[in-house]
């Protein structure tokens, strides 16, 4: 048996940050994630976004690479997108993602943050936030992140 207890915060955006994400029609695929990461054996704590992207609080079973992880949720989520309907503007997730790794003694923490994304971003950019992450972490971003 392996035993982990990481939560990972999953920032995904949309192709260039296009505003395709139809809020109205949104909890749809939060739902179909849901469903992804329950089949992935992982526990999900919260989702949440903007019309440009996403957050997923969740964890992830030991058997499961954290790139294959977030290539089937962007793959999927993708095609579902793409043929739901309710999401006409959508072309493609931009390339890569965010991932960071938190103790579970900051859950609650992240689950208020990631709930609370329509207020933040009131304040705050989604690029001011990512850049804003990315320094707290000590990460130098690839640019071609940030902007394609």
């Amino acid at each position: 048996m392996s035993y982990t207890q990481i939560l990972y915060h999953i920032v995904l955006r949309t192709k260039y940050s296009e505003k395709t994400l139809a809020q109205q029609n949104i909890s749809s695929l939060y739902k179909y994630i849901w469903g992804i990461i329950q089949n992935k054996k992982g526990k999900l704590y919260r989702i949440n976004g903007m019309e440009d992207h996403i957050h997923i609080l969740s964890d992830l079973h030991p058997s499961i690479a954290l790139a294959d992880y977030v290539k089937t949720i962007k793959v999927a989520t993708s095609l579902w997108l793409k043929q739901s309907g309710d999401f006409p503007e959508f072309k493609n997730w931009g390339e890569g993602y965010a991932a960071f790794t938190y103790s579970f003694k900051e859950k609650n923490i992240l689950i208020n943050y990631i709930k609370n994304q329509q207020e933040h971003h009131r304040k705050e950019s989604f690029d001011d936030e990512l850049r804003r992450i990315f320094r707290e972490y000590g990460i130098k971003p690839d640019e071609r992140f940030l902007v394609d």
